[in-house]
């Protein structure tokens, strides 16, 4: 299991997402952490997952910086 902190970028951590997940290799759990405002971001990285035949187990949302 690996956690990536994507929290830097914003509101434009999709491509990031999308790159570490392709160059994983199958059966790879990971976890992301990112910022969200309006909450459009989980649902396109929810649609992202999907898109890339990988699956979501949770979405959890912090209201806290850890």
């Amino acid at each position: 299991m690996k956690r990536y902190d994507l929290r830097r970028l914003k509101g434009d951590f999709l491509n990031r997402m999308g790159e570490i997940i392709k160059n994983s290799n199958q059966g790879d759990v990971m976890i992301f952490l990112f910022e969200i405002g309006d909450f459009s971001g989980v649902q396109k990285s929810a649609n992202l997952v999907d898109g890339l035949n990988s699956t979501l187990l949770n979405s959890l949302r912090y209201n806290q910086v850890d």
